[in-house]
Parts: C-alpha cells; sequence; structure tokens
C-alpha cells in the first residue's frame, strides 16, 4: 500500500484514538476495487444492465436509496485488517472468496431495490413481505431446505428481503451449479423464479440511478476505539453458570487428580484450536465463542477443575461441548441478532 496513510504505523493505542474520517481510506486503487470489477463481470455474464458502485463506511450495506453498496473500512488497508483481526477476530470478508460472496449478496439487495422487485406478488408470496420489521433476533432452523445456505448462521432465515439476496447470491455466482445442488429442496422454486425474474428485467432500465454515498466514512466522527466498543458489545454474552455440570462431566474436581494440569489452564493453552474447530462447523463468529470460552474458563477457575485423563480426549469432548451450546444458542429466544442487516 501507497505510504500515504501515516497511521498506518502507529502502534493499536494510538490508531484507536483515530476518528473513522479521518483514515481516508478509499475503494480505488485496493483489492476491494478489482473484487467490484469482477461482481461487474458477473451481472454481466448474466445479462442484468446494473452496475452497483461501492464506497468505504463502517459496515457492509446497501441503501433501498441507490444502486450501491458500502464496504466497511477495515478491508481498505492491510493494517487496519490487522486491528479488525486483533480487536473481532473474524474478517468480515477479509479474503477474495469471503468478499465476493458478501458482495453478490448485497447486489441482490441493490437489483431488489432498483427494480422495485418486491412489490410483486409472487415475490411476496415466495419470501414474504419486505415490510415486516427487522428482527432484534431470529431463530434459524440449521434443517430448513426452504432456504439457501449461502452466509453464515442461515442468514437467509432472518428477513425477507435476505431471504432474497441470499437466493440471488446463490443464482449470481459462477458454477453455482444450483439446480443440482438444491435438487428435490423446496427452495428450488425460489431460485428458479430469481433465474426467470433476473431474464425478464435484463433489458429494463433500473427505477435507482442516482449513485448517493450513504454514511460515507468521510462524514463518521467517531473513534475506532467507540466503534469497536460498539461492536464488540454485540458479541457479549451473559455471565452464567448454566455451563457447570457439562464441565463436571469433561474435567475432574476430584482430590485425586490435583497433580494433573488446572482446566483453566488447558483451555486457554487450546483455545484458538478450539475456537476455530466450532466456527468452521456452526459458523458462529469466533469473537462471540471466545465470549463463551472466557466464561467457561472462569468456570473452570471457580470450579477448581482439573484436566484428568487424555488431552486429546479432553479437547474434542470440550469441542462437541461448545459446538451444542453454540448450536442451542442459535434456538434460545434470548439470542441478540448482531449480524449487520
Amino acid at each position: 500500500m501507497p505510504s500515504r496513510f501515516p497511521w498506518a504505523s502507529l502502534p493499536d493505542e494510538e490508531l484507536l484514538e483515530l476518528r473513522l474520517k479521518d483514515l481516508k481510506v478509499t475503494v480505488e486503487g485496493t483489492w476491494l476495487e478489482l473484487c467490484l470489477r469482477a461482481l461487474h463481470g458477473e451481472l454481466e455474464q448474466k445479462g442484468l444492465r446494473i452496475r452497483p458502485h461501492a464506497w468505504i463506511s463502517n459496515e457492509w450495506f446497501s441503501p433501498d436509496t441507490t444502486p450501491g453498496i458500502a464496504i466497511p473500512f477495515y478491508l481498505a488497508h492491510p493494517r487496519l485488517i490487522r486491528l479488525e483481526r486483533k480487536m473481532i477476530i473474524d474478517v468480515e470478508g477479509g479474503t477474495v472468496p469471503d468478499c465476493m460472496r458478501i458482495l453478490r449478496h448485497e447486489a441482490g439487495h441493490v437489483i431488489q431495490h432498483s427494480y422495485q422487485l418486491n412489490r410483486r406478488r409472487r415475490w411476496q408470496q415466495l419470501f414474504g413481505r419486505s415490510s415486516t420489521r427487522y428482527p432484534d433476533f431470529y431463530r434459524p432452523n440449521p434443517a430448513s431446505k426452504s432456504y439457501v445456505q449461502h452466509l453464515r448462521l442461515w442468514y437467509a432465515q432472518s428477513h425477507p428481503d435476505e431471504d432474497f439476496a441470499e437466493t440471488f447470491a446463490v443464482w449470481l455466482r459462477p458454477r453455482s451449479d444450483w439446480r443440482k445442488r438444491y435438487e428435490g429442496w423446496p427452495v428450488i422454486r425460489k431460485l428458479e423464479y430469481v433465474d426467470e425474474l433476473m431474464r425478464e428485467i435484463a433489458d429494463e432500465k433500473p427505477l435507482l440511478t442516482q449513485r448517493h454515498r450513504i454514511d460515507p466514512l468521510s462524514q463518521l466522527t467517531h473513534t475506532l476505539a467507540e466503534h469497536y466498543v460498539q461492536k464488540q458489545a454485540l458479541y457479549a454474552t451473559p455471565t452464567t453458570t448454566i455451563y457447570d455440570r457439562d464441565l463436571r462431566r469433561i474435567f475432574s474436581d476430584e482430590p485425586r487428580h490435583h497433580r494433573a494440569p488446572a482446566a483453566s489452564t488447558f483451555l486457554r493453552h487450546n483455545r484458538a484450536r478450539i475456537r476455530r474447530m466450532v466456527a468452521k462447523w456452526t459458523g458462529e463468529y469466533q469473537l462471540t465463542l471466545d465470549s463463551v470460552l472466557d466464561e467457561m474458563i472462569a468456570r473452570c477457575r471457580e470450579l477448581k477443575l482439573r484436566a484428568s485423563g487424555n488431552q486429546r480426549e479432553l479437547i474434542i469432548n470440550f469441542t462437541v461441548l461448545l459446538t451444542a451450546k453454540t448450536v442451542h444458542s442459535l434456538y434460545s429466544p434470548s439470542r441478540r441478532e448482531w449480524f449487520a442487516l
């Protein structure tokens, strides 16, 4: 990257004191520009006329007033990606495949808004009403075959607009082979409708043509520290003792195991490995898992549990426990929705 960003060499403590607007990063001249160009190529391959514009903001989103996509600031510079990884653990859209996955999803929103597709009766029959209020949390059914599987945590189930955007993203992806992938699933009706609908609007001029930038980085005056305090709060989980019985099944508080390593120390040494495995199989964000791990480690310390026995088996058993708790939490009515809707 060019050295025109003096803040790139600052330590984290000083970098966090900067306002977002002071970063002055752009899409132009970065790898994001290449991803946007690739998205335009995919839309052209499908015969669609629309070409979404993009700008830097504080999160991923696509407004309903302009045919464009906001991209989070941290993706525009390697130094900011490193900070995001330190503060949040996950970097959403931080690789080309992940970035393209999200861009296709956001392009679905652009298409919906630009052609007011949600006003069509068939659209409403298949996806629901766009006017439905966005929930504070949603309770997905991981086994459902009425939705495509694209972004993590069964995001298509959160709202009709997200259902369409996810379905569009699967349809748009090159070589997705969606007819074979979803053969026999009820969701195939949605995919076939999107395929039919895109051919119908291919030659139509979109209703949204004014290229505005909503909440651009240049207007965001809060600091990086304030941004991350707010973002980390979305992943927080309340302190609880509900894990105690399960932890005692894996670890031991019997005096005869007092020479075994402390369970809290054992988990700290293996947390990164466990966290990655559970995130891979559940789709949960690693920062949320890290918060739960902190609770479990604290409870192990309070209960004076010891990691006795075969360490490989302990890791497997604990990974299974954390996976089960994570999947169960998806159905909890107290779970907060922390996706950038």
